[in-house]
């Protein structure tokens, strides 16, 4: 085996973080689509429902009656538009970490010796 110069160990710990970097990512996504759907799925009940049926808003353990639908409405449809604009900023961040990643990891193979092979974006 080759020694590893300090420069190729350097890669290799930043290949290592932008690979833990992506995981933090990517679950932040995930965590913030699930809301997203939870949101969306909430607008759609809320619009197939009848005008005198009671709705609730849940605060911390409590469950408030919400008699103006239409600023309940506004309040989640304010709030999809702020999860719709994390989500694509992580989306974008997670885009150009993995160009840097499969960059880096490139240049580490072939500084091994070692023939790339292609990232499984699946």
């Amino acid at each position: 085996m080759k020694d590893i110069s300090p420069q190729l160990q350097n890669q290799i710990a930043q290949y290592q973080q932008l690979q833990n970097q992506l995981q933090v990512l990517g679950s932040q996504r995930v965590q913030l689509e699930a809301k997203l759907r939870e949101i969306e799925g909430t607008l759609e009940e809320l619009a197939k429902i009848k005008d005198d049926t009671p709705v609730y808003k849940s605060i911390g353990m409590l469950l408030v009656r919400q008699d103006d639908r239409e600023a309940l409405k506004k309040e989640l449809e304010e709030h999809k538009e702020t999860l719709t604009i994390r989500v694509k900023s992580l989306q974008k961040q997670e885009k150009a970490l993995t160009q840097r990643y499969e960059d880096l990891a490139t240049k580490i193979q072939s500084a091994l010796g070692t023939t790339p092979t292609p990232a499984d974006n699946g």
